[in-house]
């Protein structure tokens, strides 16, 4: 999409904070984050919405949810357990969907929040 900021980021010809890329995903920093660690984790190929995915888009979505985890552990918000079994750390995964679903950028786009919370507007 000629229009579409996110295309520009992926064609180089927007600079973004770039953390992740492979031939499909491309995972940079938000330039107006809502918590200590927010990234965005994109398919390269163009999708509007997630409303807009059809089957032959499985494997690039599985490759998004996949792919948090290891941006969360590479930034220091990865769950942990102690020695006790007692959990702390984690992060939140988001898609907005569509003008009801506050999604901004329409290019298909999973944020990941982390760190100490509470994190600005992003619910419980």
């Amino acid at each position: 999409m000629d229009n579409c900021i996110f295309c520009k980021i992926v064609a180089k010809q927007i600079p973004a904070a770039v953390v992740y890329e492979d031939d499909d995903l491309l995972a940079f920093k938000d330039i107006n984050p809502a918590a200590p660690v927010h990234l965005l984790v994109i398919p390269k190929q163009h999708v509007s919405t997630l409303s807009d995915v059809s089957d032959e888009h499985t494997a690039v979505l599985g490759k998004m949810l996949a792919l948090a985890p290891k941006l969360a552990a590479e930034h220091g918000v990865a769950v942990t357990t102690d020695a006790q079994g007692k959990r702390s750390g984690g992060f939140k995964t988001l898609i907005n969907t569509g003008p009801n679903g506050g999604q901004e950028v329409y290019h298909l786009h999973l944020h990941m929040y982390g760190g100490p919370r509470p994190w600005r507007g992003l619910g419980t």
